[in-house]
């Protein structure tokens, strides 16, 4: 009986310490490298299609992964970005396009902000409170040259926003100011920043784009770039050693990895001649006008070896991941800002590029991939860049934000598509002259309305039958129209959406 009850009591004393380690031991958090290349277009890599871009790494991932069909951004860097860093339309940031890229008048456009104000919480912020240790790397944009200025001026601006020459370094020793460095990563939420600056692209020096290197090779002039310790490295190479020298040093701790390459962004460089020469010898894909012989080629070959390059420093990342045993609990995830730029790719079977409204200026490719984690497939449910913030801040249980998300979470999406992903509708408004006049737009289902707000005028496609959107069913399917005009123009109500003052529309 003695030896039964000292058997109990030392049972008892067992379960008891398991439950205290149960206890003691909460689930570690993931880490997150979020890659977004700059100017990739949805049919630019292997799993979408391309038989011109070669991305073997990036595709694995993806075969691997959940592979989102329909993903989109905003037709530009600078909204898509703003939107990402803070899940916020454009109409509460009041970032539309690139200010130097926007027309016509101050009656015609509301002209954008270059800088991201301090009242819009940054994702990074609200994890570095759950214990992130997070890096910014590459291509920033969401601070302007001035922003001193810009802040203090009464808005909406009476003229678009300017910046200086690439090789005027005049606004340096404000930027590195506490009045300015405010704006910069490391005051918003970052440990570090490893390039970011105003500009949008990485040439910063005598000749900008027309410059030998375009920024993309040794010497730097990126002042916010390291001194760089092999002079042979490329940008997109330096910048790739830096993100796993930072996650080598903060591995014991959940790290966030907000890797923004600058590539594929114009100046286009060849990576090395033996690659360009590969490519411009590889025939190109008639289907996507990919690579074809004319006078584009020698541009698309030099694209080419930039997208190589892209997709081995990817693996790279991969590598050291599974080499340090940290795959396992690392969310990767990859994406682009907006469309393709059309003097360096093509996409036929899609309708606009860069800077245009339509699929080949707003879908990009996006793939999500965690061992374990992530149900592998390919989903046709429509995501945005709005979805990013909200998933980042779900994925490092932040649970306190109070402020406006107009995105949702993408986690439920990681197992299976779920009702509120399928049946939701994505809004967009720009409101300021880039390419083609202001307009809103609302997708929802298999369609996609788009109303300028100078004239009132419609377009309906339907996107599932009609990717090139090549056919206006406004007039035809005037239920479908009308139906979807009632759901935008109430969704700009509600939110008190600003047209531009020439519109003809009230609300």
């Amino acid at each position: 009986m003695k030896n039964i009850f000292i058997a109990i009591i030392s049972l008892s004393l067992i379960c008891s310490s398991c439950d205290s380690k149960t206890k003691e031991t909460p689930s570690k958090k993931p880490n997150i490298v979020f890659i977004l290349v700059d100017d990739l277009g949805h049919a630019d890599v292997g799993f979408n299609g391309s038989k011109y871009y070669e991305t073997p790494h990036i595709d694995e991932l993806a075969n691997n992964g959940l592979v989102l069909e329909n993903s989109y951004m905003y037709p530009t860097c600078s909204p898509s970005r703003a939107a990402i860093f803070t899940g916020k339309q454009s109409f509460r940031t009041n970032v539309y396009t690139v200010p130097v890229l926007e027309k016509g008048t101050d009656q015609e456009s509301i002209f954008s902000r270059w800088t991201v104000g301090l009242e819009h919480p940054l994702h990074a912020e609200l994890m570095q409170k759950e214990g992130y240790k997070s890096i910014h790397l590459g291509k920033y944009h969401i601070v302007g040259p001035y922003p001193e200025e810009e802040v203090a001026m009464d808005y909406p601006f009476e003229s678009r926003l300017t910046q200086p020459d690439p090789w005027d370094f005049s606004w340096l020793e404000n930027h590195r100011s506490p009045e300015v460095m405010k704006y910069y990563p490391e005051r918003r939420g970052f440990v570090k920043n490893v390039g970011g600056t105003y500009r949008g692209d990485p040439a910063l020096e005598i000749g900008g784009y027309k410059s030998e290197t375009g920024g993309y090779s040794p010497p730097y002039s990126n002042p916010f770039l390291p001194e760089n310790k092999n002079e042979s490295e490329w940008l997109t190479d330096l910048l790739t050693s830096e993100a796993i020298d930072f996650i080598d040093q903060h591995k014991e701790e959940p790290f966030f990895v907000n890797l923004n390459y600058y590539t594929v962004h114009r100046p286009i460089r060849r990576r090395s001649e033996e690659l360009f020469e590969k490519y411009m010898d590889k025939a190109g894909d008639e289907v996507t006008g990919q690579g074809v012989e004319g006078k584009r080629k020698e541009k698309m070959a030099e694209y080419a070896s930039m997208i190589e390059s892209l997709d081995n420093n990817v693996q790279r990342i991969v590598e050291y991941l599974n080499n340090s045993g940290l795959r396992e609990n690392t969310v990767i995830i990859f994406s682009s800002d907006n469309g393709y730029h059309g003097i360096a790719s093509d996409n036929r079977l899609m309708r606009g590029k860069k800077g245009y409204i339509y699929e080949g200026g707003i879908r990009v490719p996006t793939l999500i991939n965690w061992p374990g984690k992530v149900n592998a497939r390919r989903s046709k449910v429509a995501v945005s860049c709005l979805d990013y913030y909200p998933t980042f801040i779900d994925l490092a249980g932040v649970k306190d934000y109070e402020g406006p998300m107009d995105g949702n979470s993408m986690v439920p999406l990681f197992n299976k598509d779920n009702e509120l992903f399928k049946s939701r509708p994505l809004f967009w408004h720009l409101a300021s002259i880039c390419r083609h006049g202001t307009c809103s737009v609302i997708r929802k289902n298999d369609y996609k309305l788009i109303q300028y707000l100078e004239d009132g005028k419609l377009e309906l496609y339907n996107l599932v039958q009609d990717p090139q959107e090549s056919f206006n069913l406004a007039d035809k399917e005037k239920s479908i129209t009308q139906q979807m005009l009632n759901e935008l123009v109430q969704w700009r109500k509600t939110n008190n959406v600003p047209l531009p003052p020439n519109s003809i529309l009230k609300l």
